[in-house]
This record gives C-alpha cells, sequence and structure tokens, in this order.
C-alpha cells in the first residue's frame, strides 16, 4: 500500500392503539444487529463539522465512501476528496443522493469540528450526503486500523499516510477499497450502483 506525506515524496506501503404507553410498558427497540465483520459495531463516538455527535452506527442505511485524511494537507488529500467528488459525479444521476461520503480526520488536534466545517465551505461538499468527522486519537486510531489505513505524524505537524478510498455497504462492511491517487473509479462506481440496485438502498 502506498503512502504519501502531504507535499512530499510517496513511501510504502444507517387507530386502536392508546395515545400513550406507560414507561413500564413501553415497546423497546432492539438494537442493530450488525455482522462481526462491521465497523458499526464500534462504541467510538464523533463529533461532526455541525458539532454534532455521533456514532459510526448513525451511518448506516446506504452505501458510504470513506476516507481518512486531514484539513490542512496540501497535496494527497485535496487529491483524495476530488476522487471521492469524481465517483459522485459518475454515478447515475437518481443515485448519487443514496451514497455517502465520509471524510474522517487524522489531525485530532487541530481538525476541529470548526475547521472540518471551514474545509466544507472551501470543498463546496453538500450536507445532504457528505460527513466529516472529528474523532478523540485513540478512536482514529481503532478506525484507521479496521480500515487498513496506516498514519504516522511528522515532526512538521504533516501526515504520513495511506491513500485508501473504501467502500461500505449498509451495514458497514467493507465491500470494496480502492488504493492509490487519481486511480480508475470506474471498478468503485460499479461496486455502488450494484449494492444499491441489490438492496434498494435509500438515503435516511
Amino acid at each position: 500500500m502506498s503512502l504519501l506525506v502531504a507535499g512530499t515524496s510517496a513511501w510504502a506501503d444507517d387507530c386502536c392503539a392508546p395515545k400513550s404507553v406507560p414507561a413500564c410498558r413501553a415497546k423497546v427497540e432492539p438494537a442493530a444487529a450488525f455482522s462481526d465483520k462491521s465497523l458499526y459495531q464500534t462504541e467510538s463516538k464523533w463529533t461532526t463539522d455541525a458539532s454534532k455527535q455521533i456514532k459510526l452506527a448513525d451511518l448506516k442505511g446506504r452505501p458510504q465512501v470513506i476516507v481518512m485524511f486531514f484539513a490542512s494537507c496540501q497535496y494527497a488529500c485535496p487529491i483524495l476528496v476530488h476522487d471521492l467528488s469524481r465517483i459522485q459525479a459518475a454515478l447515475k444521476p437518481e443515485l448519487r443522493g443514496k451514497v455517502g461520503f465520509t471524510l474522517v480526520t487524522f489531525d485530532s488536534k487541530r481538525d476541529t469540528p470548526e475547521a472540518l466545517a471551514k474545509f466544507r465551505a472551501t470543498r463546496n461538499l453538500s450536507a445532504a450526503n457528505w460527513t466529516l468527522l472529528h474523532g478523540e486519537s485513540d478512536d482514529v486510531l481503532e478506525l484507521a486500523a479496521l480500515l487498513g489505513v496506516k498514519y504516522k505524524e511528522e515532526a512538521t505537524g504533516q501526515f504520513a499516510h495511506s491513500n485508501l478510498i473504501t467502500v461500505l455497504n449498509a451495514d458497514g462492511e467493507i465491500v470494496h477499497q480502492l488504493v492509490g491517487l487519481g486511480q480508475d473509479i470506474n471498478v468503485t462506481v460499479h461496486e455502488l450502483e450494484t449494492l444499491l440496485t441489490k438492496n434498494n438502498a435509500t438515503p435516511e
């Protein structure tokens, strides 16, 4: 898996009934049952660029294309975000709103929700199906391991990291990964359209 430091070189590797029900008799909805391959089993908490706290399981219900990045990156990350935009544009028009795009920052110190909101505005990323997430360093490390993403903070404050685009199905299972920058997106687009056709996924 190839790794890039932003601005530097590559390195390896979701009629009869009574109007109210007493609390003691209230119906309890069972927790969503995810497979042992689902990233949505994790209990980590994340904060969106709108300062809303969520769990990864809140993304369930439609395919997600997920990338780990950092907002101050000057080289690799802008290309990764552009690649996600290319994937979105390549989907059939009627399917574009049925796919979520999620960016998770490595930079827990600088990429505050406010910084991510600025990044969204600068990149003109739609709030309808783009999610930007900030997490604590341990949660970032856990997610990176689950995705197979390697990263390392350099003395300069930049991050060396894998350039990896991951497709999750509606239940949070990894079904496809695209390695590298500016790659052919046809297989990725096909995988997403297949998921949508098979599961008839719709946005929440």
